[in-house]
């Protein structure tokens, strides 16, 4: 008899079926000067904005600004930080009928981010995931963001 995926607990350790293959995916909330604060895994078929209230409910203090990408596109998640009283800057998708203004030039601090995770990514074990324990690859993720910061550590 042969088991499902769910049933030996592939879900639980964030791995999911995407357009790649079996993967997940890695989702980063960063500081100003792209220095990562909180990590949260999800499967690779989960959308963006399903790990949204995770990852800022992980977040130790309340951010000023959000900047995320359009996966993060949907209307509670825009209204959740206007509540809160946090500007947010995430660019409209291109099926939204209620046009949305963008502030270009606070986007392209977005850029941060990404490159942050391109650096992460020099480390092979991250952009490949030899861990098959969810908690074995954030450890993994963290000792990276680490090892990046000190890099830039001043005594």
């Amino acid at each position: 008899m042969s088991r499902l995926p769910a049933q030996r607990g592939t879900c639980e350790q964030a791995f999911g079926r995407s357009r790649v293959g079996f993967t997940s995916k890695v989702h980063c909330l960063s500081d100003a000067r792209g220095i990562p604060l909180v990590f949260h895994l999800t499967s690779g078929e989960a959308a963006g904005c399903t790990a949204f209230e995770e990852v800022i409910a992980l977040a130790e203090e309340r951010p000023a600004y959000l900047l995320a990408d359009k996966g993060y596109d949907s209307d509670a998640i825009r209204a959740s930080p206007h509540e809160a009283g946090i500007r947010s800057c995430i660019p409209p998708k291109s099926n939204r009928k209620a046009k949305i203004r963008l502030n270009r030039r606070m986007y392209r601090e977005h850029s941060r981010i990404e490159r942050m995770i391109g650096h992460l990514k020099i480390n092979r074990a991250i952009a490949t995931r030899y861990d098959k324990l969810g908690r074995s690859f954030l450890d993994a993720l963290h000792i990276a963001a680490i090892r990046r910061c000190l890099r830039y550590a001043t005594l």
